[in-house]
């Protein structure tokens, strides 16, 4: 996935590194659109409109993706790895330039879930399109996921496990206190971090300032608008999310972070524990849904 993982945990087994790893490769195997073997890469070099078989965990996660897809109204696309490659933010590598207007055109006509068919029943999709499905915006909460199921199975019952910056917290620490995490703020800011207990709760970051390129002094962030084609150009600096479920702390993050400040009105709507940083020095404004705030009190 392009990054580390970390686990703290009480009494571990010996092979629980071991344990973590066949958990992060099979998740890596199954999902990942930078590995041309995996099921993904094999689905989107795939012929249109043939059926491809879903294992259950593909299904979890479309499931959870084509949820909030609907709820942002369309700004979390797990679908638009097209738009991903032509920004520079892909497998295809970096850019320093910008695309022209068509070939943006051009990304946005192959780019969006509307172009694939999801059969749940049949436990099948197909493309109609040649669109480029593209999980990265999710995956990595589910790898959180899908670590911290396995070693619940395994008896193992006070950890925090870590991918990538997105945590999740189960149990407690040996003092009986729950695992306090520090959301830090992001660069040139003067806020002061937000401490949270992650007791049985996930929390997912996004935000504009971690990958990005500069053109004419003007930066774009690897976040994109699938709505428009133009990665976000909103005063939205970071998104944090808490859940239950880490991806979909990691796909609400994304969404909110696309929506922009008045992401925090849909928060609000879907009970969401939100954390939002808008503009940056002396200007940088942090807002909290109410359903973080009453977790905070």
């Amino acid at each position: 996935m392009g990054t580390t993982w970390r686990l703290v945990v009480v009494n571990p087994p010996e092979d629980v590194r071991e344990t973590v790893n066949a958990v992060l490769m099979r998740v890596v195997a199954e999902f990942s659109h930078w590995e041309s073997g995996s099921r993904v890469g094999r689905f989107n070099r795939g012929m249109l409109g043939h059926w491809h078989p879903l294992s259950p965990e593909a299904i979890r996660v479309l499931d959870a993706a084509f949820a909030v897809h609907a709820a942002s109204d369309g700004a979390f696309d797990p679908a638009a790895g097209v738009l991903a490659d032509l920004w520079g933010f892909g497998p295809t590598g970096p850019r320093d330039d910008l695309p022209s207007a068509y070939a943006i055109g051009e990304a946005r006509a192959m780019a969006g879930a509307a172009h694939l068919e999801y059969d749940r029943d049949q436990r099948r999709m197909r493309r109609r399109e040649a669109v480029q499905v593209d999980l990265s915006g999710i995956a990595k909460g589910y790898a959180v996921d899908a670590v911290a199921e396995r070693l619940v199975s395994l008896g193992i019952e006070d950890f925090l496990i870590e991918i990538g910056g997105e945590l999740r917290g189960e149990g407690i620490k040996p003092d009986g206190q729950p695992w306090w995490v520090e959301l830090e703020p992001p660069p040139a800011t003067s806020l002061a971090p937000l401490r949270i207990a992650l007791h049985g709760l996930s929390v997912a970051t996004s935000g504009d300032y971690q990958r990005f390129f500069e053109h004419d002094g003007r930066r774009f962030p690897h976040s994109i608008d699938p709505r428009t084609g133009w990665p976000i150009a909103n005063t939205v600096v970071s998104v944090s999310v808490l859940h239950r479920e880490a991806m979909l702390a990691d796909a609400w993050a994304t969404a909110l972070t696309v929506l922009g400040p008045a992401g925090m009105a849909r928060a609000e709507e879907h009970g969401l524990a939100a954390y939002m940083v808008t503009g940056v020095g002396e200007a940088a404004v942090e807002r909290m849904s109410p359903a973080l705030q009453a977790m905070l009190r």
